[in-house]
């Protein structure tokens, strides 16, 4: 096949291709992601792949600037069960209480899907811990704004960003949740193209790629003119009430994003407690409950879905922690990573949990308590989804985003959701 006058051979291997250009003295072909190729046809995947190959062809192209942005303490309050880090005192409460970063891991395995790209890219980063050190350990070498701080806040994210405004970058990257999304929002309005990678807790807002593999892909198409914008909600939950078990997000603004709906989240869209909605949440519990068995450990995510369970039983489960029961009670209520670790350790246990409305992850979202070690103890044969129908018609598959990408692929396929009482679907987990 020919690219111009360049010739060029197309090797696929599982969910990747390799593009060799006749002529390169090393024979090193250009990697490029392109989804579930058993979806395609081979002519549908070498059209997908031939477009994304011409965006990024270096004979026509010319340098993109990428502006990327690390709220280095993001999500650091999922796994101590602190529902987020906003604010200095919450911080150093989930600090003694063990928390260890979330962001710097996600944001390097961002930088190192982009590797294939790399050579047309001008990466602009946040000082030290804000980009600049992620990108380094993963062999770039950034132009840096502003000054390393050993503690960051959030108008360091606002100066960082408003400087690559003036900068004009082409795409504003950041790592961080719901927070972040709102500092960010502060400093660029609709001005410049943001994407959110996803490591926080809460994260309602639809400017998030579904995982930080996700967020490469779409960087990669975008700066070659290969997918559309569109405006995305900035949504954000009050944190104080979020962890008195109650719920009250308020939208900030829009930005505009890179648009592909099969790797950016939706907005959280909240239970609809009809007649109907409530009668199936509680056929689901007593049937949860008349399969429970003895000695097992339950560990029962976040929801108003497994809530029911609690109510059924007399026992008050925590609406936005994550509990542990065993016998039909309560022995643990809103545990942290650690104590479930504790827990079950050497013991049966199981894992229960209900989707997010609108999005689908059953991992990875409000829920970072039942960690990828967590889930490795328990094994997937153990895991338990509940969702209610009206729930289930809503979303388009099932999702996971544990942080752990290899765990993430061995979580994905069908699993069973239990959607009424004795009744079950199978469903993909994308």
């Amino acid at each position: 096949m020919e690219l111009g006058a360049r010739e060029f051979t197309l090797i696929f291997l599982d969910k990747s291709c390799y593009i060799l250009l006749k002529g390169e003295p090393d024979a090193r072909g250009i990697h490029l992601f392109i989804g579930d190729v058993e979806t395609h046809s081979d002519a549908d995947v070498y059209l997908k792949v031939l477009s994304e190959w011409q965006a990024f062809n270096p004979l026509n192209r010319s340098l993109k600037s990428l502006g990327f942005i690390v709220n280095p303490i993001a999500g650091m309050g999922g796994a101590v069960g602190l529902k987020g880090t906003d604010g200095r005192e919450i911080l150093e409460k989930a600090l003694l209480a063990g928390a260890q970063p979330v962001a710097p891991a996600r944001a390097e395995l961002f930088l190192r899907e982009l590797e294939p790209v790399k050579a047309g890219i001008r990466l602009i980063t946040g000082a030290g811990k804000m980009g600049e050190v992620e990108a380094e350990n993963v062999g770039w070498t950034p132009e840096v704004l502003g000054e390393t701080r050993e503690a960051t806040t959030p108008q360091d994210t606002k100066d960082t960003a408003a400087k690559m405004k003036e900068l004009g970058v082409d795409l504003v990257v950041f790592c961080g949740g719901d927070g972040t999304a709102r500092d960010v929002l502060d400093a660029l309005g609709t001005s410049v193209p943001v994407l959110g990678v996803p490591t926080g807790v809460k994260m309602h807002s639809a400017v998030f790629a579904v995982d930080a593999r996700a967020a490469a892909n779409m960087v990669r198409r975008f700066l070659g003119n290969a997918l559309p914008l569109r405006e995305a909600e900035v949504m954000d939950v009050d944190e104080e009430a979020f962890r008195r078990g109650r719920v009250s997000a308020k939208l900030y603004g829009y930005v505009v994003t890179p648009y592909e709906p099969a790797l950016i989240q939706g907005s959280k869209v909240a239970s609809v407690m009809t007649d109907e909605e409530l009668r199936n949440q509680a056929a689901l519990a007593i049937y949860f409950i008349e399969e429970m068995k003895t000695e097992v450990i339950y560990v029962v995510g976040p929801g108003t879905t497994t809530r029911t369970i609690g109510d059924l039983l007399e026992e008050k489960k925590t609406l936005l922690g994550v509990d542990l029961f065993r016998n039909k009670k309560i022995i643990a209520k809103d545990v942290t990573e650690t104590r479930i670790l504790e827990e079950i350790q050497g013991k049966i246990a199981k894992i229960v949990v209900t989707p997010i409305g609108g999005q689908g992850f059953i991992f990875g979202r409000g829920n970072q308590q039942i960690s990828s070690k967590v889930i490795r103890v328990v094994g997937r044969e153990n895991i338990i989804v509940i969702a209610t129908k009206h729930k289930l018609q809503g979303l388009k598959g099932l999702r996971v985003d544990t942080g752990d990408p290899e765990l993430d692929d061995e979580l994905r396929g069908y699993l069973k959701v239990v959607t009424d009482y004795r009744e079950e679907h199978v469903v993909n987990v994308r």
